[in-house]
């Protein structure tokens, strides 16, 4: 069985294979302070943190072949890491063993603009590829949340998604071509500069979403977009949760137009946001907000759009719309959402932060479940998310009454109660965030055994020694 393998311990020997890999400077071993960093992910607190023995930092898949190899021959196991913004425990060497940090593959190869197709390494932080887009009038799609801080490998890694899913869908539309370095360290090209391609099983869309269990992605080759040439949001306040949300799966059916995005916020989450920004926003009075945005080849079109989508929503009990026409005003607004979960984690490491997906238009019922859980517990959970696409981030915050004792034993209740509700509710475990090691022990609720069996053989079939990431998704 793989979940009985014994790994061996980092000796003084393999390190120094290792840094005849790598290079001295590109070794970090026996060096507490400085392995600490990759001990841990985004997630607050310090459960699912654990020390690395060895931290490799390669520049080529060469170098990454080697060190699989070495592993493999030593039975060490080995952890992929980006920037570290997850938020599954994806890149916590659980096992401990080696850390291989691809920070220095941090190159774009190509920009192929009559292709509309760019070529990089894992380790491009994701802000960087649509600013050096600009000046081609192209744009890359995936927009993760975290993307001034994230890496391109890591969003392929966990097939990110974020606010532009609605209208653009996820990381997954977009991937076209990889060079993967196996388990076992074999180099591998799949795909390439092609649109269209049913040679062989797809085995690029098996590996987006990997969690990093079935290899390192060293080459990655993404579809570009025209870039948008106009912009607008809708900022929309609701007296009601439920007046919010009903609205959601309604605005396309019944408009006609898909919005870019559409973001759900509680008033809960907005005013934490505001509060950890020093920005202002009109809160006080609304239970929660629908963060519309729209996108287009010009003004006029996305004018059009979004006063078609105003005009729907004033008829639903909204209490006010405001518009942000202007890159200024529409920073202001996104910078209050993408900062919610930075501000709960200022405020609290007592807490759990779910990534439930359901139907979208089941998203309504899934927040009213989860207001039926707040009552219950007498507990913070503000939600916000993309609630255009069903997926909704919903922060377990402890309440600061509580004694540990307390919210270690509340704990996994509330996320029985969850899970379950989300089950019945057609969803799953996780929408974009990915397993890790966080929700692995959940996983088996969600998924047949059957269909866990299907993921083990793939699983030994690419990693006979289970040596690549270790202790993430589910168990063998």
């Amino acid at each position: 069985m793989l979940n009985e393998t014994v790994y061996k311990r980092i000796t003084p020997k393999i390190a120094k294979d290792l840094e005849d890999i790598v290079g001295e400077k590109y070794l970090i071993y026996n060096d507490i302070e400085s392995l600490e960093v990759f001990s841990h992910d985004e997630i607050p607190g310090s459960e699912y943190r654990h020390m690395p023995e060895a931290v490799v930092r390669p520049q080529s898949a060469q170098e990454i072949t080697e060190i699989m190899k070495l592993a493999n021959r030593e039975m060490v196991p080995v952890t992929p890491r980006g920037a570290g913004s997850g938020l599954s425990g994806g890149a916590v060497p659980v096992h401990g063993g080696i850390v291989v940090f691809l920070d220095r593959m941090n190159k774009i190869i190509e920009i192929d603009r009559e292709n509309m197709m760019i070529t990089l390494e894992p380790g491009v932080v994701s802000n960087d590829i649509n600013e050096c887009l600009k000046e081609y009038g192209l744009f890359y799609a995936g927009y993760p949340m975290s993307l001034e801080s994230c890496y391109i490998g890591g969003n392929v890694a966990e097939n990110a998604g974020g606010g532009k899913a609605v209208k653009y869908g996820v990381t997954s539309r977009y991937v076209l071509g990889l060079e993967v370095v196996t388990p076992t360290g074999e180099i591998v090209e799949l795909g390439g500069k092609l649109i269209k391609n049913v040679t062989g099983y797809d085995l690029i869309q098996l590996m987006v979403g990997s969690e990093g269990t079935l290899g390192f992605f060293t080459k990655i080759i993404l579809k570009l977009m025209p870039l948008p040439k106009a912009q607008a949001d809708l900022l929309c306040l609701f007296e009601t949760i439920e007046q919010a949300i009903e609205l959601v799966p309604r605005i396309i059916t019944e408009t006609g137009v898909t919005p870019t995005s559409i973001e759900f916020m509680d008033k809960d989450s907005v005013k934490v946001a505001c509060d950890y920004l020093n920005e202002t926003l009109p809160y006080s009075d609304c239970g929660a907000m629908l963060l519309l945005t729209f996108d287009g080849s010009d003004m006029e079109q996305v004018e059009k759009d979004y006063e078609l989508v105003g005009k729907f929503i004033e008829k639903n009990d909204v209490q006010q719309i405001y518009v942000a026409d202007n890159p200024a005003t529409s920073e202001r607004v996104w910078k209050i959402r993408r900062n919610i979960a930075e501000a709960y984690n200022i405020i609290s490491t007592r807490q759990s932060g779910e990534d439930l997906v359901v139907p979208p238009a089941q998203i309504a019922d899934l927040l009213a479940e989860l207001q039926s859980i707040i009552k219950k517990y007498d507990i913070m959970l503000p939600c916000f998310g993309h609630a255009g696409d069903g997926n909704i981030h919903a922060r377990i915050v402890c309440p600061p009454e509580w004694s540990n004792d307390k919210w270690e034993a509340t704990l996994p209740k509330i996320l029985e109660e969850i899970y379950n509700k989300t089950i019945n509710l057609g969803g799953m475990l996780s929408g974009e965030h990915g397993i890790g090691s966080k929700r692995k022990k959940y996983i088996n609720k969600f998924l047949s055994e059957e269909h866990l069996n299907l993921l083990g053989m793939i699983k030994k079939a690419f990693d006979p020694n289970n040596i690549m990431n270790p202790g993430k998704v589910f168990d063998l």
